[in-house]
């Protein structure tokens, strides 16, 4: 009896797709002199949003996932950012950076800022080799157009979408002729299906929530990332002792305490995220023993007052209801530069 050559990986079960700067990583561009730090800025200069890496490595520790990082950071920065994904303990299993040597040098001046031409073919792309069945969950941003790139991929792919729509969309954008075809092409290949269950927002920019509300209860904009890790338990992702986890790291490492924790899970309540259960499930992990966390002060007597707060959580309001995205009617807002540059 002859042995294969190789055991292949079993195929990712759930596909985790993360943004880098100001989702990731806090990261300052707003101006001229912030890009110059921000290209300088060594490994260990460069730190991580709060429960950012404890949230992937716990995702990460279930097994059967994938994790594919598309970043706007210039490729002549993938050194320094793998080697601080390294330091956090994070291991990624695709990692896509943007060629702006490569547009300067073509003069392709729009796309130097637009994220349509480039992080839609590059997801899509992705997406082309990825089982049918996988899930995916999304991680961007507020500073960018996250929440518009990743609806539209995620209904363009169930079939929501149709060339029509997605041609006006990449024309509004200013995508370049060959960054659309990659977009049709790749678009084409991958087979209808409803993969994507989650899309966060991490709201660096402190945008109102409400600002999301067009794109339906699938986006949800976080404050941080104990927010993510909560919706995550929710939806099956997480368990409850790996939400503690990722809450005692934020709270012995980012100076989060019971009041911020428990404002974070009210927060979520009053928007209608569907939590009870997962409040019941962290009250359970929390009143039973845990040799870790009694380890750690002051973490018991957090823990404890956050149980009562828990419980104290009154009946949430009615889950707010799918609905069709108007694309069209959203590029000028979510993309107001890129359409700007458009019309020059």
């Amino acid at each position: 009896m002859s042995l294969p050559d190789r055991i292949d990986p079993r195929p990712p079960r759930r596909i985790y797709r993360w943004d880098l700067d100001k989702t990731y990583l806090r990261t300052d561009f707003d101006s001229f002199r912030d890009l110059v730090r921000t290209a300088f800025q060594k490994a260990h200069e460069k730190v991580a949003v709060p429960g950012a890496s404890a949230l992937i490595r716990e995702l990460a520790a279930n097994g059967d996932s994938r994790l594919c990082i598309v970043s706007g950071s210039p490729k002549q920065m993938r050194t320094v950012l793998e080697e601080k994904l390294k330091l956090d303990g994070v291991k990624w299993d695709e990692f896509v950076l943007k060629d702006n040597v490569g547009n300067l040098l073509r003069g392709r001046f729009r796309a130097l800022r637009g994220q349509v031409g480039y992080k839609l073919p590059a997801i899509l792309e992705s997406r082309v080799s990825a089982p049918v069945e996988a899930e995916e969950v999304l991680f961007g941003d507020d500073a960018e157009a996250d929440a518009f790139i990743y609806s539209l991929y995620a209904d363009l792919i169930a079939g929501r979408v149709d060339e029509r729509v997605l041609t006006q969309v990449l024309e509004a954008g200013g995508v370049y002729p060959d960054d659309a075809e990659r977009v049709r092409s790749s678009w084409k290949r991958i087979p209808i299906a409803d993969p994507v269950r989650r899309i966060f927002i991490h709201l660096d920019r402190l945008t109102p929530p409400a600002h999301f509300a067009p794109y339906g209860p699938r986006v949800v904009p976080i404050f941080n990332y104990f927010q993510a890790a909560l919706v995550l338990l929710a939806d099956g992702h997480l368990t409850a002792p790996q939400v503690i986890k990722i809450a005692v790291e934020m709270v012995q490492t980012a100076g989060h305490n019971i009041i911020t924790l428990s404002n974070s899970f009210q927060d979520l309540i009053r928007r209608g995220l569907p939590l009870q259960q997962a409040a019941l499930a962290l009250s359970q992990a929390l009143d039973g023993p845990n040799g870790i966390i009694q380890a750690i002060r002051p973490v018991p007597d957090i823990i404890a007052a956050f149980t009562k707060r828990l419980a104290a959580l009154g009946t949430p309001p009615a889950p707010p209801r799918a609905q069709a995205v108007d694309y069209v009617a959203l590029i000028s807002h979510a993309l107001p530069r890129t359409h700007k540059d458009r019309k020059k």
